[in-house]
């Protein structure tokens, strides 16, 4: 008997408690940046030395970081799910923790690309990109990262994804970044949806959603009880 298909979609919240900072949790700076100025093709047209330094911190600062309860338990569920995870981080602690199967839709912090062929993608030795670091065709390196104003590649492939899924579930994301914030629209009417959030929604959960009110290192262990009570039932 093949397992269900559970996509889940997993936000800044899940590596928050790993401790990696989000913008969103300080008035659009980032680490004490614009936005604006690190994560935009204008803002690497401006000042790339910056954009470099600003890529190779963070990199920096997720050698330091290990999964916690929330990446783990979301293995867990491996043994009862087929678990697709579509995440909007550009961490790796959901491979570190050793989930199978993740999608990136905005980049991965630890892969860099040509600035002149986007399907020239490396994985780079430590955490240090420098000016004059080179694609095999001559061209500057560049974070392998999704910006501000550029398009998702894999969008199509999440909504894909999701379309198929038995159960949803969201993780530490506040569904207001598109357009991953719009893959809710893509879950089959009537497949449960579970969303894992320390604040309230302002609108009221459908039937079909169960809300959990905590944050992803309590509430992906409560999210593994409801579903293997299932199973079990």
């Amino acid at each position: 008997m093949s397992k269900k298909k559970l996509v889940v979609l997993t936000g800044a919240g899940i590596s928050a408690e790993s401790g990696i900072k989000t913008f969103r949790d300080s008035n659009g700076l980032w680490e004490n940046h614009d936005v604006a100025e690190v994560a935009s093709p204008e803002g690497w047209a401006r000042n790339p030395h910056l954009v470099l330094d600003f890529y190779n911190q963070r990199r920096k600062q997720l050698h330091t970081c290990k999964p916690n309860g929330g990446h783990k338990g979301l293995v867990d569920l491996e043994r009862y799910f087929d678990v697709q995870v579509i995440t909007q981080n550009i961490d790796d602690l959901h491979e570190q923790a050793g989930s199978t199967k993740v999608l990136h839709l905005h980049g991965e912090l630890k892969k860099v690309r040509s600035t002149v062929d986007e399907n020239l993608v490396y994985s780079l030795d430590g955490w240090e990109l420098k000016w004059g670091d080179k694609c095999e065709k001559g061209s500057q390196l560049r974070p392998h990262i999704v910006w501000f104003g550029e398009a998702v590649p894999a969008i199509e492939t999440a909504i894909d994804l999701v379309d198929k899924a038995d159960i949803f579930a969201v993780v530490g994301t506040s569904l207001n970044v598109y357009p991953a914030a719009g893959l809710l629209n893509y879950v089959a009417p009537g497949t449960p949806i579970y969303i894992i959030d320390p604040h309230q929604p302002s609108y009221t959960p459908a039937s079909n959603i169960t809300f959990i009110q905590a944050n992803a290192t309590v509430g992906v262990p409560e999210l593994i009880t409801l579903l293997t009570e299932n199973i079990h039932a």
